[in-house]
């Protein structure tokens, strides 16, 4: 069987408890992500608002050409 990679991308910061959560619900679904901090990553900040129609917000989550933006939980 060959291991799929990730293709979910979330933009968080560390502030936001929203992302938080949503983190703690991928780990705990054991689902795979990539993380971008914009605390650590500002350069990505203009990325992170395109995606999200120009808000500021987070968590924004892509899985691959889904966009998702807050959290209300996954399941």
């Amino acid at each position: 069987m060959t291991e799929i990679l990730s293709q979910i991308v979330i933009y968080t910061r560390p502030d936001c408890s929203y992302s938080d959560a949503l983190k703690d619900e991928l780990d705990a679904d054991k689902i795979n992500y990539s993380e971008i901090d914009l605390s650590v990553h500002p350069e990505k900040i203009d990325e992170a608002i395109e995606l999200a129609g120009g808000e500021r917000i987070t968590p924004v989550l892509r899985d691959g050409d889904v966009v998702t933006i807050g959290f209300r939980g996954l399941g």
